[in-house]
Formats: structure tokens, sequence, C-alpha cells
């Protein structure tokens, strides 16, 4: 009972994510005695749904998120894992299955609403009991609830998309994680230039404004205009990649951060959902088309600096034509923009 008190708390104690999944991966694998437990990013993608880990515990080591060596893929498909599949697509509680080697696999997926975004995968040699299925079932009901407290906290009431306070501390951690890296390399002169040379991929951060939207207000009305805003937030969420993260930054502008990415496949995958934005027929509106300035995330930028920057070529995006994508650096390398060099309060203009 004092362990599950212990676990209780600490899981209530946290007010971020991925700290969540930690802790309770934690509490399930020491109250069950299993042999592994992860968490599982369940991804809808063209009507087909993924199978993605996102954080882990084994007997005997302590747990972890998962890393992945190639971020822009989805994950595994759920028929892979047939037990599972049936659960999902019937909404049940649980499913379970034992493979060849005698090992027993419950997966419990965390419903919220009619959707489950996330499930809980435990393994272990021998069969559950009864009394461990209800520990875990009360840990499972706590996770959900503190998932939903988090998702209300973190995500813009309109849209469902992440909200400006949560880009702030996500943006700052991804600053700090970065710099952490670049200290960690410490290489002599030479090799860190060859490192660097080498190097392609960059985190990416992007500006997305709708074009004309006050003319959709003033025409269509709110009610209309708040719609618009939902499809592109559907279409934003559709378009990019499972480990990018979407945010309404507020009226209608958005941001997206783009996770370990060339330039050549961030202007892709940005110009990509530009392109869907322009295809699509908006009810009663009809055409919406977007303008969007990127730029790629130095660790030793302030954030005011990056998101300056990101704008910067989302207003020349929008004064030279609109419906179109533009890259801060090369927009700077070309001669088309010019930075004010400044501290950390600058203003660019």
């Amino acid at each position: 009972m004092d362990s599950l008190l212990k676990h209780m708390v600490d899981m209530t104690g946290h007010r971020d994510h991925t700290m969540l999944d930690v802790s309770v991966i934690s509490a399930v694998q020491e109250l069950a005695g299993a042999r592994q437990t992860r968490v599982l990013t369940l991804t809808s993608v063209r009507g087909q749904i993924f199978v993605r880990p996102r954080a882990i515990v084994v007997s005997g080591s302590p747990a972890r998120m998962e890393e992945h060596g190639d971020p822009s893929c989805a994950g595994d498909p759920i028929s892979m894992f047939p037990a599972l599949a049936s659960c999902i697509a019937a909404h049940e509680a649980s499913a379970d299955q034992v493979d060849a080697d005698g090992n027993h696999t419950l997966w419990l997926p965390i419903w919220l609403g009619d959707k489950a975004n996330t499930c809980l995968e435990i393994v272990n040699p021998t069969p559950y009991t009864s009394e461990t299925i209800h520990i875990v079932g009360g840990i499972v009901s706590v996770y959900r609830n503190f998932q939903n407290l988090l998702d209300y906290s973190e995500r813009d009431s309109l849209t469902g998309l992440l909200n400006r306070k949560t880009f702030d501390d996500q943006l700052a951690k991804m600053l700090q994680a970065s710099t952490a890296e670049q200290d960690a390399l410490a290489l002599p002169p030479g090799e860190l230039e060859r490192r660097q040379h080498n190097d392609q991929e960059k985190q990416w951060l992007a500006v997305v404004d709708v074009d004309h939207f006050k003319h959709v207000n003033d025409k269509f009305g709110h009610l209309y205009g708040d719609e618009v805003l939902i499809l592109i937030a559907n279409l934003l969420t559709s378009s990019f990649r499972a480990q990018d993260r979407v945010f309404r930054f507020g009226g209608e502008e958005f941001v997206v951060l783009l996770r370990s990415t060339s330039q050549d496949n961030a202007h892709r995958i940005i110009d990509r959902f530009r392109a869907n934005v322009e295809s699509h027929e908006f009810p009663q509106v009809g055409k919406v088309t977007v303008s969007i300035g990127y730029v790629s995330i130095s660790a030793y930028q302030a954030p005011v600096i990056i998101l300056g920057q990101a704008d910067q070529a989302l207003y020349y995006a929008k004064s030279h034509g609109r419906n179109q994508v533009c890259h801060y650096d090369e927009l700077v390398s070309g001669g088309l923009l010019q930075a004010i060099e400044s501290n950390d309060e600058a203003e660019f203009f």
C-alpha cells in the first residue's frame, strides 16, 4: 500500500506529459512485477493507425523515453498487433495476448472520449492476477485523468492545438537540450568543423498566417471564420509528422516546431501543408491560402530572436504575393532582408 501511495503522489505531482509517462510506467512496472512496460502512441495517418513507443521501462533498469532513428516514421501499422487492433476497433478497455514463448502482453488504451491516442503495454512471463489487473486499472484511471488535465491546460479551446504557453515551454526545452548537446561535443576545432559540415539535420520554427482572414470574418461572419481556423488546424495536424509540434499562437496565426530534419526536407514538409490548404474547399468560404515564414533554430539564440526572424520571413511572404513559403536565411543571403544586430530585446523590420 505504501508503494502504491508513493507512486500516486509521484504521478499527481507532474505538470509535464513526458514525466507523467515515465512515472506511470515506473509505477506499473513495480506494482505488476512486469518484465517490460511501455507507453505507446497511437497515430492515425490517412485513415490507418500506427503504433509508436514513446517511453519504456525494462525490469532492472530505470524508465526512459524512447529514441527513434527515423523521426519521420509514424511507427508500425496496428495490423502487426491484431489483439490491440481489435480492441481499438471495438472501443474496449483492454486486450491481452500470449505469444509463442508464453509471454503475456496486456494492452490498456487510454480512452479520452471516443479516441485513444495513448496505450499502456505490459509484458509479463506469467498470467496477470485479478488483483494486479485491479491495481493497474486504478493507475490507468489516474493517468487518464491527469492526461485530461494536462491537455486542458496545454491546448487551445477552439482548435484543440497546443497553446501559446505550451509553445513557450517547449521551445525553451528544445533550446536547452540543443545547448547541452552542443556543449557536450567539445571537439577539437578541425573535428568540430567537419562534424558541423556533415550534420545537415536541424530544428526549425515556422510561423503560419491565414491570408486575408479579416476579409473572411467581415464577409461571412465569425462563425465561418472559426470554422476556417478549425479546418486549418486539422490540415496542420494531418500535414506534419507525428514528432512535429503544432500550436495556435493567437488569432489566425499558428506556429510549428519541426524536429531533426534538413532544410530541403523542412521546406518540402511546410510547402506540402501550404498546398493542402490551397487545394482544400472550405464550406461557404471557398478557397483559403496561408503564408509561411520559417527559420532554423540556433541553440545560442533567444526565443525572441528566433520568432523575430521567422516573422520577418512571414511578412516578406505576405507582402510579396502571399500563398508562399519563405526561408529567413535564404532571404538574408539573397539580400532581400536585412537583420538588425541587437541584443535579446531586438526588434526586426
